[in-house]
């Protein structure tokens, strides 16, 4: 099970994720509760070792814009939000960088569609909303066999069950794991790295 925990902003959370056994870390880049600058992204990174993913995440930000930021944080992966296209996914691939789209529950069915990026990311249907949702709509989309990320709504608790009730290749979470908005709790990364990593 891929794990990725994102919005994290200091060294602990850092540590707390990649100690856990996380596949991949998350930094937002953009405005959100979450921001880091590149700067502090690049800081960050020091507390992340070889092998595991430090993704950079846009919302409305033009892929070309993303990349460039992107890469002054030091990051080699870039996640897109809001309205994408397959020309964002080879903008994105042409700079040398790995993506993740990320789409909702609730876009139209071509979104679902492999436009060539590295990971997708499915996020409930109202994106960051941390409510849990009918994660078994999942099985509907087509995704046997790609590799693709559930998001939204999950925590500690509920992690196990939705992910064999989405049949999901990986995870992603931020709010779930938070202390209060953008405030990470570290026992939360713990155990959500734990549980969703944990055999079924």
């Amino acid at each position: 099970m891929f794990v990725k925990v994102c919005g994290l902003s200091t060294p602990e959370s850092v540590r707390a994720a990649v100690e856990s056994g996380a596949d991949a870390v998350g930094f937002v880049l953009t405005q959100s509760p979450r921001e880091v600058s590149p700067e502090q992204a690049r800081a960050l990174l020091a507390d992340v070792p070889e092998g595991i993913a430090a993704v950079g995440v846009f919302r409305h930000e033009n892929a070309a814009d993303a990349v460039v930021t992107a890469r002054a944080a030091g990051l080699e992966w870039v996640q897109l939000h809001g309205s994408r296209t397959p020309e964002d996914v080879r903008a994105v691939h042409d700079a040398g960088m790995r993506l993740i789209r990320a789409v909702t529950l609730g876009a139209a069915d071509d979104e679902f569609t492999d436009w060539g990026e590295d990971l997708l990311l499915v996020d409930a249907a109202v994106p960051g909303s941390g409510e849990a949702w009918d994660y078994a709509l999942m099985r509907r989309k087509g995704l046997a066999g790609r590799k693709w990320l559930l998001a939204g709504g999950l925590s500690p608790e509920n992690v196990a069950s939705a992910v064999e009730a989405a049949a999901a290749w990986g995870v992603d979470v931020s709010s779930g794991v938070e202390a209060s908005r953008g405030v990470k709790d570290l026992a939360k990364v713990r155990a959500f790295v734990k549980a969703a990593k944990q055999p079924n």
